[in-house]
This record gives structure tokens, sequence and C-alpha cells, in this order.
């Protein structure tokens, strides 16, 4: 069920909250042993449901189950980051986006397995388990929102929240075939979300259709006063104008990313293009020339922000700290070993020595950084919607094997839309040879999130994004 059916039902009265909560209950039960998309589950969620049936409002998250991804803080919920280091974390406050979705009427059904501190791209980075593709069990489903997309593709919620730093709600949504967007860079406050990269770091929705997603949006986007980094434009209502119409609109097709994109993506991206013309759209193949630094600048951006950002877990404060320890430098020296995985020790072990020497390295990612946001300007000078494979390879099984710069490869795609902070959204569009989703990703200039939702309305009124 959609979350905006289910409003319907439940406006009407033909389903009340309990009712929709255990439906929701019931699915958890079946699936998740299988899927494991959740590291924790609410154990009031029928009391919780209870309650808002009896304060009911208008809003369409009314009494609707969501999924909360496990590094957005949740009021006396644990909160880990898929990480030994944060186990047994219980945040005192809600992050905003959190607050807001509660002030709507959703229940928080619990909070969704994910990569280690959102580093990684199948969900098999997380410290307690790994998270399976609900279309096959044999495939991962993407990350580091893994368990958000599985959660939300399996019924095991109607929504949920991922969040995103080089592609982490797209790429996902894309494997598991659910409906992302990657917000605008400051559309969405961050207050509250556990910092991994913080000039890149976004919160996104994720659900089974179009509208969801923008029902979701109206909710958690807008100026946050705990934010300094949010946006102060004024506030949109994007389900209440959403339009499905394509008609008329620039499309750039960026031809870098088709020649690096696997077969089966090439020809949904073909197949797409020819769809867009038939329904108004002007496409035309474009370039890019600074695509091909987009995964270096990415990984050394990123990873240089979170060797800052996780230098706070150092065992004094709050978090793991070693059992057994010689001084204060032992401690922090342990606590970390221990506690961090494979991945985040890899990216802080990058980021720290991209830093050092007088952080040449990172001042000429950055420099990459600003070339990929001017190319992107020039591009919306003639085009207004940009076209392009969410990921460049079809979904990759469970059991298989890829040396780290391949899998760092394949963000290329997610990577320069992060880097230059545009809004994204991610629309499934086919299935591969196995039967796997293929999900496209429409790009849009800042705070065109609106004109993205309508077009991506259009493909699903159309006959596609049911796969």
């Amino acid at each position: 069920m959609k979350i905006y059916e289910a409003a319907e039902l439940l406006r009407k009265n033909k389903i009340s909250p309990p009712e929709l909560a255990k439906e929701v209950l019931g699915k958890i039960a079946e699936k998740e042993k299988d899927v494991k998309a959740y590291i924790t589950i609410c154990d009031d969620i029928l009391e919780k449901a209870r309650e808002a049936e009896r304060n009911k409002n208008d809003s369409l998250l009314w009494g609707i189950p969501v999924a909360v991804k496990d590094n957005i803080c949740t009021k006396g919920l644990r909160t880990t980051a898929a990480s030994r280091m944060l186990e047994e974390f219980v945040p005192p406050y809600d992050a905003t986006v959190v607050k807001r979705l509660k002030e709507e009427g959703a229940i928080i059904i619990g909070k969704t397995n994910m990569d280690e501190f959102g580093m990684g791209s199948d969900s098999k980075q997380s410290a307690f388990q790994m998270t399976v593709n609900p279309v096959n069990y044999a495939y991962v489903p993407g990350g580091s929102s893994g368990g958000s997309g599985a959660a939300v593709k399996s019924g095991m919620a109607l929504g949920a929240l991922g969040t995103d730093t080089g592609g982490s709600v797209r790429q996902p949504a894309s494997f598991c075939g659910v409906y992302a967007l990657k917000p605008t860079w400051s559309l969405v406050s961050r207050f509250g979300l556990i910092a991994f990269s913080s000039s890149l770091d976004c919160i996104g929705p994720m659900a089974n259709s179009v509208k969801d997603l923008a029902i979701m949006t109206d909710a958690i986007a807008g100026w946050d006063k705990k934010d300094a980094t949010s946006s102060k434009r004024e506030k949109e209502e994007y389900y209440k104008n959403l339009t499905p119409s394509v008609k008329g609109l620039r499309i750039g097709v960026p031809k870098p990313f088709l020649v690096e994109a696997d077969e089966s993506i090439r020809k949904a991206v073909i197949k797409a293009a020819e769809k867009l013309k038939e329904m108004g759209a002007e496409v035309s193949e474009c370039e890019i020339p600074s695509a091909k630094y987009a995964v270096s600048a990415y990984y050394i951006i990123s990873s240089s922000e979170a060797s800052g950002n996780l230098a706070r877990y150092d065992g004094v404060k709050y978090g793991y700290r070693a059992k057994e320890y010689d001084d204060y430098t032992d401690m922090c020296i342990k606590s970390r070993s221990e506690a961090f995985g494979s991945e985040v020790k890899r990216r802080i072990i990058l980021g720290t020595y991209a830093l050092s020497r007088g952080g040449e390295l990172y001042r000429r990612a950055v420099g990459a950084r600003e070339l990929i946001k001017r190319d992107f300007e020039k591009l919306f000078e003639k085009y207004d919607v940009i076209l392009t494979p969410t990921s460049p390879c079809v979904v990759p099984k469970v059991n298989a094997v890829s040396e780290i710069e391949k899998k760092y490869e394949k963000d290329v795609c997610t990577a320069s839309v992060s880097l230059a902070g545009l809004p994204a959204v991610n629309v499934p569009f086919d299935k591969d040879e196995n039967g796997m989703p293929i999900g496209l990703q429409l790009v849009g200039n800042r705070f065109t999130e609106q004109m993205l939702l309508n077009a991506a309305l259009s493909f699903e009124e159309g006959g596609c994004g049911d796969v």
C-alpha cells in the first residue's frame, strides 16, 4: 500500500491506525527474518498507533508507519549508525526530520540497517547484520540506505528516511525498485543526523510512489534554526502542486555515463529517452567534461570530512570504550581499533592522508568539485533536466566480490550530483535479464524538486515504475 492510498482509507475510517500498524507488523513478522531490514524495531508501535487514533489530524502522514535510517537520531530509541562504536547509544532528542514526521502524526516503526556510518554501497558493511534485496534474496539491496529501501519494497514500512552522501538513497532505491528523492543540499535540516561528510550529507525520503515522496518531502523540508546550513527560502507544497507533465522540458543525456554503463542499463536509458520524447520532451545528448573527476574528488572530500567528524569517537565522552588499556592514548587506539569496521577505518586513513602535508590533495579535490559545479551550471543554461542511470551497473549478487576501486567507481553517476549539491529523483524504470530493478536518475538545478517530482510522476503514470 502506498502512503497516499492509506491516507485516503484512514480519512474515510475504512481502516484505523492500529489496524494499519498491525498490517505492517504482519509483514515484519513474515519477512524480517530473511530480509533483515531493521536494526531496532519499536516495541510500542500499537500503543503509538492507538495514541495517533486519539489525536487525529488532517495530515496525509497521520497514522502512517514509516522507518528511519539508523544514523538519524530518535529520542529514547537506540541509534547505532550500524557501528559497534554506538551500539548502546540512545539519543536524548529527535532529529528535526523525525520531530517533523511525528508532528504530522506518522508512526516510527524502527531503525533500518545500513553500511556503517553510511560508508558503503551494499549494506554488507553493517556491524550487526547484512540486509538482502526483497526482490530476490540472492542480491544486495544497495547502500548505504539499503535497510530503508528493503523495508519499503517489502511492505515493512510505507515510507522511510534514508541519507545520501554520494548516492545512498538513490542507489538502493534503484536496486530495490522504489522511488527516492535526494534533495538540494540545505533544503532538509541535518540536525540530528550522525555526520559522515557534512558538506555532502542529505536526508531524503524513499517510498513506493512519487506522490508519497512529495508527501514526505512536504513534512521534512524547510528552514531549521538548529541547522545553520539549512535554506531560508520559502517552503513549497510539493504534493499540492504535483502535475504529471514533461511536455516542453529540455532533457540532456550525458554520454560519459552511458559509455561506462552495463548494456542493460544503457538500453534502459535509451528506452527512457524515447519515452520522454513521446510524452513531449526535447531530448538530446550532452557532455559533462569534469565527470571523470567526480569519483576521485568525492572520495577525497568525503573521507577528509569523515576523518574530522569521526575523531569525536575516542572512547572518552560517549560510545564504545575498550575494556583494558594502559593510558589515555592506548584507550583511544584500542577503542577505535575494536569498534570501527574495515571500511570506516579505510576512509579515515584516506581522509587523514588527504589532509596531511598541507592538505594539497583535499584542495585539488575541492577544485575539481568547483569544475563539476560549473559544468552543471552550463548544462542548466541549455537543459531543464539531466537524465542518467542511477547506477552504471546491474544489481550485484550478495556473494559477488569486487575490488575496492571498482566498488567506488559505481558511484560515478550519483557522486557528481552530490558534489554539485543538486536534487535528483530515482525512478524505477525497467528490469535486467535477471529480473532485478533498473532505476534512472532525473537531476535538476538547485531547488527544482517540484519539476523533478512532476517529471517522475509522468514516468509513473505513463506505465513505468512498476518494477
